[in-house]
């Protein structure tokens, strides 16, 4: 894959006219889903439950003949297109037979792949894999050290498994004035909201905070090639979609949003996400340290890489307002219960930031 303009920085902004997604979308029916494993050597469906987590597809736990598998339903429009799920299984089988935690899709039963396609929707079928999710400040610093560990050998790992990766001239970041005048329009939204409640309210003063803080760091506006290098990532690395038995992680899960990326700056988007207190957002920075330094270690990234992506992702999260894009333009309330952490954070992020950015990079 070759690049050769300057790219658009995240946080891309939804797309308004899609219709809601993933969980909001039709179940699907307990024949279709007999059906859809018929395709597979599994033997007959007994059972399937819905499982919870998600926000963007639908996910089954079933139960046949030949044992239990996780069955899933692609329905985002961005990742469900048959080119792009087939890409992602390939990679997948790749890094596990690399001896990584990840559980392969199963091929169908007249082996011409691993999708099976049904009432216009593609699914696939793995191997259930037992673990539970656990939050990063769960974790002791050994297991954060470890998990740093494994994202580094997941970006090595990809290099051997996905095609090359020509660097971008560059990344555009988010434009504060654009920032601004969208805020503006979701405070008033907020303000306006029916039935007014409290999520409006703390949105309300928040976005007032938010605008402040657009206009005391507008000059600090990442410059496009300040990004560190770009390689293939996860793209969705956090607690949920990862899997612990005892001291183990024996899955990664969700490689819906494979691709390339500036890659350290996975490394602090998901420490952000993994090592925060989920009522105030606020990282627990020790954890934070052992993460980074021993993703370091494994030579995925540098010290002076770090502290680029902190910046940059801290801008990022300065300039992103997908929740309340969601919640106000799209009626979308699935990520409502995220966003007072997530504004927390930013806060406490724009004040704490140089103790954050020597925590990624020292």
């Amino acid at each position: 894959m070759t690049f050769s303009q300057t790219l658009a920085c995240a946080p891309a902004r939804p797309d308004l006219t899609a219709p809601p997604i993933g969980t909001l979308s039709p179940p699907v029916p307990h024949a279709a889903l007999a059906e859809v494993l018929r395709r597979y050597r599994v033997g007959r469906l007994l059972t399937a439950e819905p499982v919870a987590e998600g926000l963007l597809n639908r996910g089954y736990r079933v139960t046949a003949e030949a044992g239990t598998y996780f069955l899933k339903c692609y329905i985002d429009a961005a990742t469900a297109g048959r080119e792009a799920v087939a890409a992602h299984h390939r990679a997948m089988s790749g890094l596990a037979a690399l001896g990584l935690p990840v559980a392969p899709p199963l091929p169908l039963a007249e082996r011409t792949g691993t999708i099976a396609a049904f009432g216009g929707r593609l699914f696939a079928l793995f191997p259930w894999v037992e673990g539970r999710h656990r939050h990063g400040t769960e974790l002791p610093l050994s297991q954060c050290a470890e998990l740093g560990a494994l994202l580094g050998r997941l970006h090595g790992a990809l290099d051997d498994v996905c095609a090359p990766v020509a660097q971008p001239d560059g990344y555009r970041s988010a434009d504060p004035l654009d920032s601004a005048a969208l805020a503006r329009d979701l405070r008033r939204r907020a303000r306006e909201h029916e039935p007014h409640g409290e999520l409006d309210v703390l949105v309300d003063r928040r976005l007032g905070e938010r605008l402040e803080l657009l206009t005391e760091h507008a000059h600090r506006r990442p410059a496009p090639q300040a990004a560190p290098p770009t390689g293939w990532t996860h793209g969705d690395f956090h607690g949920l979609n990862l899997l612990h038995h005892g001291d183990r992680i024996t899955a990664v899960l969700d490689w819906d949003k494979l691709g390339p990326q500036p890659r350290a700056e996975e490394a602090v988007r998901a420490a952000t996400l993994v090592f925060n207190d989920r009522a105030t957002g606020v990282l627990d920075l020790v954890r934070v340290r052992h993460w980074s330094q021993s993703y370091r270690a494994t030579g995925a990234a540098t010290a002076e890489h770090l502290a680029a992506a902190a910046h940059r992702v801290w801008w990022e999260r300065l300039n992103d307002f997908w929740m309340l894009q969601w919640r106000y333009q799209r009626a979308d309330h699935r990520a409502d219960p995220l966003y007072p952490a997530s504004a927390g954070q930013l806060a406490w992020w724009c004040e704490e930031y140089e103790q954050v950015l020597d925590a990624f990079a020292n």
